[in-house]
């Protein structure tokens, strides 16, 4: 069983994050203590709220080291929502910040059109390239949003998109880190699969390490 370490910097509904990964047999923890996510088989970085309150937390708790270290030895990270924005290199939001930098690109407004920003709700995802991250769910699943944001990821590691005005980047990934802009926590069947998904991804480097 893959223990993964949902990170708290206090901003993010990490409880319904843990709930959903036990759902699917991980054996899941809150924390923010390096000690404990550094003796992890996996990580989820989750955020709900502003990128720069966000960014400014993660530096005080030395969380981007963190997670590069982990990647570094081979540990799977998954972000979720604003946890997958922190992850570039930069975002526009509230005159702008740096971010983690571990994805290449800049996070940015959706450009929606007449639609009603943030985008709340359904909205189905088509899979760029294959992954072990949604392996079994078909394209065009709808997964639950609720952003303003949205990041412009380099074509290599863009893994799904989704449409709200424009088409705009959901998914992406680069080797052992992921990230998607939904909620997998709130998605129903589909997103319970995807933390499946990453809890097998994780056993799998935990076995093989």
């Amino acid at each position: 069983m893959a223990r993964i370490c949902v990170l708290d910097y206090g901003m993010g509904n990490l409880r319904s994050v843990e709930k959903a990964l036990e759902h699917v047999g991980a054996a899941a923890e809150i924390t923010g203590d390096p000690d404990r996510a550094a003796a992890a088989d996996g990580l989820i970085l989750p955020g709900v709220g502003a990128f720069p309150k966000a960014m400014e937390r993660v530096r005080e708790l030395g969380l981007g080291e963190l997670i590069a270290e982990r990647l570094d030895a081979g540990a799977p990270v998954l972000g979720i929502c604003l946890g997958l924005q922190l992850l570039f290199e930069s975002s526009t939001e509230l005159g702008g910040a740096e971010g983690i930098g571990l994805l290449s690109g800049q996070v940015r407004e959706l450009d929606a059109g007449d639609l009603k920003v943030p985008h709340i709700g359904w909205s189905p995802v088509r899979w760029e390239q294959p992954s072990p991250l949604t392996d079994g769910i078909d394209d065009e699943t709808p997964f639950y949003f609720v952003h303003s944001f949205a990041p412009d990821p380099a074509p290599e590691q863009l893994l799904g998109s989704a449409a709200y005005g424009e088409r705009f980047a959901c998914a992406a990934q680069s080797g052992s880190l992921f990230g998607v802009q939904f909620h997998p926590e709130k998605s129903s069947t589909a997103g319970l699969r995807l933390l499946s998904n990453f809890a097998g991804i994780c056993a799998q480097v935990a076995a093989a390490a």
